[in-house]
């Protein structure tokens, strides 16, 4: 996503500021608007930057447990934003450790929200579920004791719209030892939500839809082979090789997974080429995959086409990954988009513009 300024100051921050760190204004992020409004008039109101108010008050998940920073109409139910409406459970916050991973998951959480608003995808609640519609939330779950005495881990998945995340992800040691133990190039915060919301999607655009199922079929194979076979095979070392028909070596496990990781990454091209284009960085001028040396100004990664993202995502994680590397880190995108990913690719993305 592009940079926020603090419409008090005009000085740019990161998404998850809340107090501007130039002129201490209390800042609060708008989705309406897709900006920050600060809390002005002796905190009795919030502006924008041409100083049109708007009668809104801050996220219950803030007032209750300063977790959030989003704004919200006063009729909202329970006083929560439209990212935190979704929250079914939140972890046990009596334990010292949790309320900072869980400051974090919300973090990512709300990255994620602004994605999904910004592509104008249905985001129903469980409350308003209806027997055609399936409505999205999420269960944070935190377990100290997990694997001890034989005592069940927390699993992150997705069934039937409910998204539980273990919120020892947010622990960097512990996820990066999850990462190295499953032989992963990549394991975030965000890739979980933009995993596993894909597959919230796919129940929600694509089982719904005849035609559209028809086509998916053709392009990732039949869901309605079995699934718990299918990923027992995968982790077992008896699953298909990881070829260039797939975007990662989980995607080969089942199509519902090559689905989910296809559309996760559909999610991570279109925020980073945003952030990119937010600070006026384009490497399509430099001679981009298939570019012609002009820097396509009307490029929206919003509304691009697969292969116009795929075209612009080369160069740019090309040189974000030059960029890791001379800081003697690994690269920020160990990924390659060829012809059958961006297929792939395009299906998600035709869904989404028809959503």
């Amino acid at each position: 996503m592009r940079p926020f300024a603090c419409p008090n100051c005009l000085r740019l921050n990161h998404f998850e500021v809340r107090v501007c760190p130039d002129c201490s204004a209390t800042l609060g992020y708008d989705p309406a608007i897709d900006r920050f409004r600060h809390l002005a008039d002796a905190g009795t109101v919030w502006k924008d930057r041409d100083d049109n108010a708007a009668d809104l008050v801050v996220c219950a998940n803030n007032n209750d447990f300063g977790i959030c920073n989003w704004l919200t109409t006063r009729d909202a139910p329970a006083g929560m934003c439209r990212a935190c409406r979704h929250n079914r459970t939140i972890p046990d916050l009596a334990d010292p450790a949790v309320p900072g991973l869980w400051g974090k998951v919300e973090e990512a959480k709300r990255r994620l929200f602004h994605t999904l608003i910004r592509l104008g995808l249905p985001l129903e609640t469980k409350a308003e579920e209806t027997a055609a519609v399936q409505g999205l939330a999420f269960d944070f779950l935190y377990d100290p004791n997990a694997g001890a005495g034989g005592r069940k881990k927390v699993i992150t998945g997705h069934d039937e719209g409910l998204i539980t995340l273990d919120v020892a992800e947010a622990d960097d040691a512990h996820r990066e030892q999850v990462r190295l133990n499953m032989g992963e190039p990549y394991r975030t915060l965000l890739g979980h939500f933009r995993h596993e919301v894909g597959h919230h999607y796919w129940s929600r655009l694509v089982a719904t839809d005849p035609a559209r199922l028809d086509r998916f079929r053709a392009l990732f194979g039949d869901e309605r082979a079995d699934y718990g076979a299918a990923l027992a095979a995968h982790y077992s070392g008896g699953a298909q090789p990881w070829t260039d028909q797939f975007v990662s070596s989980y995607a080969t496990s089942h199509p519902w997974e090559d689905f989910a990781e296809t559309f996760a990454h559909y999610l991570h091209i279109v925020d980073v080429l945003a952030t990119a284009r937010g600070f006026d960085l384009s490497l399509t001028a430099f001679g981009g995959q298939g570019g012609d040396g002009q820097v396509a100004v009307e490029f929206d990664p919003y509304r691009a086409d697969a292969a116009a993202l795929a075209a612009e995502m080369a160069p740019v994680s090309f040189a974000m990954n030059a960029v890791n590397r001379a800081m003697g880190q690994s690269d920020l995108y160990p990924f390659h988009l060829s012809p059958a990913i961006v297929g792939k690719l395009a299906f998600i993305q035709e869904t989404v513009a028809a959503a």
